[in-house]
């Protein structure tokens, strides 16, 4: 068969096969039965309604910035000196010009921009095209040659191309596969990646009130009467009080954190029922009920992923989820995408709170039950101290505490035979924890938050967070029926009343996060990238509906760029960076990176060896910065803990971890018990601010100092100023008011403006 022949052949072959491509692709014919087809349809209408766009649209173009150059080898050896011997060899001088010849001409760079090479990509594999050539001893044959033929006037320039394009997909491997990489990136039907949970049809059951309405009771309720369930809570000690109430009530539960593993059979067979931080739900057992408890979560920046993937793939007949009823509808919407309805019980608040008209204004005014919102450590320290000088005692309670301890002083608080009657505490008292109290007082509306680009800013709190806080007070289990809410500083309290009388607003998308199998497959088309650069890789393409966000990834990127040098297989890696521990800690980051490069040589972390980095035994806190040292410890072993349950065998020795832990809590309760005394041994001169503003409002108020001025004593409260600034301040101002040699004072008092000197 001639060749000619061969070629009719096949070009009528890819005809037919094209065009039967076509036909199917344009049927509607589908091979699925009737229900689930129906089921199916349902879902993607539902999905296409929500957002038209993102499916017709094309894909967003790839934020370029993120593509590293990949580093390559010289292989010269492996060229040889083919083109050299067929030609001659290149003048080098010659090559750069026609290389930057070749850069400026226009068609060139929009040739290029037509095959994925933005102006910046360009740019840098040109750079790097152009150091290849010149530097290279000896150049691939075919290069070689073309580059040969231009010089010697036998190619046009524009033949550098195939071959600048072959170096910039070396050098930028994504733009060969960046088809693929949108594919696996493709964040649009996360309802989908639970099949198990589409398979069972699902009764959704939304608990909708505020804080202390009996929600989660009722939810808990129907848990604790199922033969198995799962409650899936955003706190370890919301986890540790269901387990407890579960047992109580003689239902065999267990407690799974990201720390903690605790089975109630002797015999180590897992209950039918299980307390879990919402992270640690497993989405493949089977249960008769879940709870998923302050569903409003779903939207956090960080953690809203959690809420997400339990809600879409638990795998429960019932699903009780608990929360805001500022969450109805999207919770209802999102359920359209799964085929499943939501029936809603609402609640109201079991015992009522008010808003007081006047502001407590001095810490004098306190009474018991009375409990001081403060949104910084700092001022923790400061409120606390002013208590204590006036001759109360208060309890102290805060995120970076340990849960043993912050559940000593809610008891210290909540104890009626205990003369501590007071509590200042952060916003961590919002949720988890069981307390007494008559009335909160915030100390301030500012809280530092993080905004969509990971940057911290000062911002009041919205009226979710205030309600929250607020609900505290008057609990229905306490001995004050109603509660009552004011500030302490009498400019903030119309500004609280404002907060709170608006209506929260109504939530409109849940968090999603890559994972490690979704970012294993990005590693396999760019193995050369690092896990940092394939996250931020992964959310540039990613594309989600108008459902759906990606959580803010900074803290993942920081601990991935953290121990990036250290040799780890990919998976070790990712769940590495996926551990739970606070940047803002030197001595926790520093025990990260020893764990992952002892972990690289594979060899176990033992009990001398944790001992030893942690200098154990430690000393009792002597002043404040002894007990913030032992809160590191505290997370460093909350850190063993959590890397245990995921590398057994390298870090072996968990029952005695645990035991030194429990010692260290015990000696931080006892730091913070006498948290005044660490205070005044960590500055015993210390200035008070917020003491001095108070002592001014009673009657230096007309003094002219600035730390008796309420601006700056509001700077100091809010963060924005710190109390070495102020005195730094003071010492400025009161120079500034001293007279000058002449007798005259440098400022007018009469006039306000500076005198001109003589």
């Amino acid at each position: 068969m001639s060749v000619n022949r061969c070629v009719y052949l096949f070009s009528r072959l890819q005809r037919h096969i094209n065009a039967r491509t076509s036909r199917i692709t344009s049927g509607s014919c589908h091979v699925a039965s009737g229900s689930s087809l129906l089921h199916k349809q349902q879902a993607d209408s539902v999905v296409h309604s929500r957002n038209v766009s993102s499916k017709s649209s094309p894909p967003k173009p790839p934020d370029t910035s993120l593509f590293v150059p990949v580093s390559l080898k010289n292989d010269n050896e492996a060229h040889g000196t083919v083109g050299a011997e067929l030609t001659q060899p290149l003048d080098k001088h010659e090559m750069l010009k026609i290389l930057n010849r070749f850069y400026k001409r226009k068609e060139m760079q929009k040739l290029a921009a037509d095959h994925g090479l933005d102006a910046r990509l360009f740019h840098q594999a040109f750079i790097s095209f152009r150091k290849y050539v010149l530097e290279m001893t000896s150049l691939p044959a075919d290069l070689h040659i073309i580059l040969s033929d231009i010089c010697c006037g036998a190619g046009h320039i524009d033949d550098i191309f195939p071959y600048f394009m072959r170096h910039a997909k070396q050098i930028f491997p994504m733009l060969d596969c960046l088809d693929d990489l949108r594919k696996i990136s493709d964040l649009r039907v996360p309802a989908n990646w639970y099949p198990e949970a589409r398979t069972i049809q699902r009764k959704v059951i939304f608990h909708a009130g505020p804080t202390n309405s009996g929600k989660t009771y009722h939810a808990i309720q129907r848990y604790l009467a199922a033969k198995s369930g799962v409650y899936c809570g955003p706190l370890k000690l919301l986890a540790h009080e269901i387990f407890e109430k579960s047992n109580d009530a003689n239902v065999p539960c267990d407690l799974v954190t990201g720390e903690e593993r605790t089975l109630v059979d002797s015999e180590g067979r897992a209950a039918g029922h299980v307390a879990c931080t919402i992270e640690m739900c497993s989405v493949n057992t089977p249960y008769e009920v879940a709870v998923i408890d302050e569903i409003q979560m779903i939207k956090d920046p960080s953690r809203g992923w959690a809420w997400t993937r339990a809600l879409l793939g638990l795998c429960a007949e019932e699903i009780h989820v608990c929360g805001e009823s500022a969450a109805i509808d999207f919770i209802r919407e999102l359920m359209y995408t799964t085929g499943e309805e939501v029936e809603v019980h609402t609640y109201q608040r079991l015992t009522p709170f008010s808003i007081l008209d006047h502001a407590v204004e001095s810490l004098d005014n306190l009474k018991p039950g009375d409990c001081i919102v403060c949104f910084s450590k700092n001022d923790i320290y400061s409120i606390s101290r002013q208590i204590e000088v006036r001759g109360l005692e208060c309890a102290v309670i805060y995120g970076s505490l340990p849960p043993g301890t912050k559940l000593s002083q809610a008891k210290k608080f909540n104890d009626p035979d205990d003369p501590c009657k007071i509590l200042v505490a952060t916003d961590a008292i919002g949720m988890g924890l069981n307390l007494s109290i008559k009335r909160i007082i915030f100390n301030s509306l500012v809280k530092p938050n993080l905004n969509e680009k990971g940057e911290k800013q000062m911002e009041t709190i919205s009226t979710s967070q205030a309600l929250q806080i607020a609900g505290r007070a008057g609990r229905f289990s306490s001995k004050f029926k109603e509660g009552e809410v004011t500030t302490l500083h009498r400019d903030d309290l119309p500004v609280l009343k404002s907060i709170l009388s608006q209506t929260v607003e109504p939530i409109e998308m849940a968090g999603l996060h890559p994972t490690a199998e979704q970012i294993e497959m990005f590693a396999y088309h760019l193995p050369d990238a690092t896990l940092s650069n394939l996250v931020d890789i992964f959310v540039s393409l990613s594309q989600v509906d108008g459902l759906y966000f990606v959580c803010n990834i900074d803290d993942f990127k920081f601990l991935a760029d953290m121990i990036q040098h250290i040799p780890l297989n990919l998976r070790s890696r990712y769940v590495f960076c996926t551990a739970p521990i606070n940047k803002k800690q030197p001595f926790v980051c520093t025990s990260f990176l020893k764990f992952a490069r002892q972990f690289s040589r594979d060899e176990p972390l033992t009990f001398g060896w944790i001992c030893r980095h942690i200098s154990w035994p430690l000393a009792p806190p002597k002043n404040i910065k002894d007990l913030v040292h032992l809160e590191a410890v505290h997370d460093v072993l909350d850190l063993y803990l959590w890397l245990s349950y995921r590398f057994m065998d390298m870090f072996p020795d968990t029952a005695s971890v645990r035991e030194i832990q429990q010692e260290l809590d015990d000696a931080i309760q006892q730091g913070v018990r006498n948290i005044t005394r660490l205070i005044r041994a960590s500055d015993p001169n210390i200035t008070d601010p917020l003491q001095t503003e108070s002592r001014g409002q009673r009657g230096q108020k007309g003094s002219g100092g600035v730390i008796g001025s309420s601006l700056a004593s509001r700077l100091v409260r809010d963060g924005l100023l710190t109390p070495d600034l102020l005195k730094q301040l003071q010492k400025e101002w009161s120079k500034d008011r001293q007279p000058e040699p002449n007798g005259e004072n440098q400022f007018d008092n009469n006039k306000g403006k500076r005198k001109k000197k003589k």
